[in-house]
């Protein structure tokens, strides 16, 4: 009986570490990322702003990869600050998100500032709930200014 149950431990144990491996190995890294806003831009600058939301929207396009996923967000005037895109949550589509409070922190006012800035791009860290695992994490995301909108993708830690 002892035995039986050290094996079921094992096999318990296997397949937990299994699933951690599983998660991990579809956590995307921050060159992945930074590429991802990159081809995004580029996709944007090529194609115009129409067919860019709709590809960057396009939950089963070429923009979603495992947890990363390309957002937009306008810079300027009534724009300012709405999601134009998001790869992972249409909910958040067309909706002024600058007053989001993740963790004590504003991402999209981060956002808006580091695109802003004479940079014009650079990474935001905060807290977000995971798409894939369900659980809250630390974040941290790249945004680009490309006209005047910004495009992003971010990472867990």
């Amino acid at each position: 009986m002892k035995r039986v149950f050290q094996t079921l431990l094992a096999t318990l144990f296997a397949f937990a570490m299994g699933q951690a491996l599983a998660q991990d190995a579809q956590r995307g890294t921050a060159d992945e990322a930074v590429s991802m806003v990159k081809r995004a831009g580029a996709f944007l600058e090529k194609n115009g702003r129409e067919k860019a939301i709709a590809a960057f929207n396009d939950s089963k396009g070429e923009f979603i990869k495992g947890d990363l996923y390309v957002f937009m967000f306008g810079m300027n005037g009534e724009e300012r600050g709405v999601a134009l895109a998001h790869g992972q949550n249409a909910k958040m589509v067309n909706k002024n998100l600058t007053e989001l409070n993740a963790g004590g922190v504003y991402p999209i006012k981060e956002f808006l500032k580091l695109a802003g800035s004479q940079a014009g791009k650079g990474w935001v860290s905060y807290k977000w709930p995971n798409s894939i695992s369900k659980n809250m994490e630390d974040k941290s995301t790249y945004v680009e200014k490309y006209g005047d909108v910004l495009i992003g993708v971010g990472i867990y830690k």
